[in-house]
């Protein structure tokens, strides 16, 4: 018997269990961490049944970017499961058509082999000022992307294009919410999450200073201090 508390942590788009690798350990005292390393499938709701399936039957549940929109699916699907819910660096509305257009483009270069290439465009999009001038972030992001693998990648990609609108069922979030993001973060900006945790009746919103949108490795000790935070939430 442990009184530790379940915890599930899903990673973004193109990354794996390392996103996580500092909440995981330095929450190891406090909660039983479960990373199922790399999201796969070509719908949310695909990646959200598998994400039940190996879950323990009652858990705090965190997700990043395509993470959150799996996290979000996942309330809709078994809210009664989560009793505490962290929305990070994510959003809950669908893209506008040139965002859209942009991950028809990406689909594209993919297919035709230029999935190097891709990563490192993006690299400016994932990581604030700060971490695009270190070498660990940066080395990090490509690596967990080269694990990933063109061809998950791009079923990722699907998946995130066809998600669900989340926004009309945000009001139905009854556990504690932590919504978080990093203040430079230009994929899914601070007046998203601001949205969002308007829309949720128990959210807490918390913006984190020179950081993009991969928190968890920009800034980790202020991320991993957030998540202990919530899990400390009353039930």
């Amino acid at each position: 018997m442990t009184d530790r508390i379940p915890l599930v942590l899903l990673p973004g788009l193109g990354c794996d269990e390392r996103l996580w690798a500092h909440a995981a350990a330095h929450l190891a005292d406090m909660a039983d961490v479960q990373v199922p390393g790399i999201l796969d499938g070509t719908h949310v709701a695909e990646m959200a049944a598998s994400v039940l399936a190996a879950a323990p039957p009652s858990f705090a549940l965190a997700g990043l970017s395509m993470g959150g929109y799996v996290a979000m699916e996942i309330m809709r699907r078994a809210p009664s499961r989560v009793f505490r819910l962290a929305l990070l660096d994510t959003k809950a509305d669908l893209d506008p058509p040139e965002v859209k257009a942009a991950r028809h483009e990406a689909l594209r270069d993919i297919d035709a082999g230029r999935f190097d290439a891709h990563i490192d465009g993006r690299l400016s999009a994932l990581l604030g000022p700060a971490a695009l001038t270190q070498p660990g972030p940066v080395e990090l992001v490509r690596s967990m992307a080269e694990t990933v693998g063109a061809d998950r990648y791009s079923r990722q990609m699907h998946a995130i294009m066809s998600r669900p609108d989340s926004l009309a069922s945000l009001a139905e979030i009854a556990c504690p919410t932590l919504v978080l993001c990093g203040r430079e973060d230009v994929l899914t900006p601070p007046e998203a999450h601001a949205r969002m945790a308007e829309a949720i009746p128990r959210a807490r919103l918390a913006l984190i200073e020179q950081c993009g949108h991969l928190a968890p490795i920009e800034q980790p000790q202020a991320v991993t201090a957030l998540l202990r935070d919530w899990l400390c939430y009353r039930r």
